[in-house]
């Protein structure tokens, strides 16, 4: 299927590995221009040298200034933005109701949600001139709890529910919003907060055998096929909408899981 994405600029303002990564390849293969946004100097370069044609604007998109100048760049380079999207998080486990403290889930919450609006804030100007969209990756944290992550649950909850504001508010405009919501799904972050529990490869070894579809996380690269589909013409009259696009049928309920015991 032709995705008709062919010379359409899409700005990626998240982190160059795990599923931006993925999905800054997908974007390429489809003859997109894939401009490459991310504050990670060594992750950024590689990433670029994999893909020949694309842009790489190393900026700190956890200040309004950084996101203006990453917009304000590829607008001056290729003159229009056809697509923008909002991904990458930081997650820290040990902000919840009994661990960390009020200044550190600011601060978390700052650096996780701000650049999410201010992504889309200086690139809706060129937005309504292409009738673009965006799409932004939000987590099956904001819909169940999983303790000790206070800070990432509220932020993904925030990414959801702006996905529907800006999808009302820009529709006048022809411009889309749409959400993902990976679930069980291994990236290279994963590391990261596993490594605050205690015994983790114990924790996370049973985590497959719940999902009753095929017994397997999600790959980045299934991940990125359904942004793909979203963030191309062909799913033209497609907004506000949240997808679960990882979980295996994880998040369907206790039927599903059953049926595939």
């Amino acid at each position: 299927m032709d995705l008709e994405l062919t010379d359409k600029v899409v700005m990626l303002a998240g982190r160059a590995t795990g599923i931006g990564a993925a999905i800054a390849h997908a974007v390429a293969a489809e003859g997109a221009v894939t401009v490459i946004v991310d504050s990670d100097v060594e992750a950024g370069n590689l990433l670029h040298s994999q893909l020949p044609g694309s842009e790489l604007i190393i900026a700190e998109r956890a200040s309004a200034e950084g996101c203006y100048a990453a917009v304000d760049r590829t607008a001056k380079r290729f003159e229009r933005i056809d697509v923008l999207v909002n991904s990458s998080s930081w997650l820290d486990h040990k902000i919840g109701r009994e661990h960390g403290n009020p200044d550190q889930y600011i601060e978390s919450v700052e650096r996780n949600l701000l650049h999410y609006y201010n992504m889309a804030h200086f690139a809706l100007p060129y937005l309504k001139k292409s009738r673009g969209n965006i799409v932004n990756v939000a987590s099956k944290s904001d819909s169940g709890g999983q303790g000790r992550s206070s800070e990432y649950a509220s932020v993904r909850g925030a990414i959801l529910a702006l996905t529907r504001e800006w999808a009302a508010e820009l529709a006048k405009y022809g411009i889309r919003v749409n959400a993902i919501i990976p679930a069980e799904a291994m990236t290279p972050s994963c590391p990261q907060p596993r490594n605050t529990f205690s015994e983790p490869e114990e924790r996370l070894q049973p985590i497959p055998g719940k999902i009753p579809l095929e017994k397997r996380t999600t790959t980045q690269e299934e991940i990125a096929a359904i942004v793909l589909f979203l963030l191309s013409p062909r799913a033209a009259h497609i907004t506000a909408q949240h997808i679960f696009v990882s979980d295996g049928g994880a998040q369907s309920g206790p039927s599903l899981a059953d049926a595939a015991q």
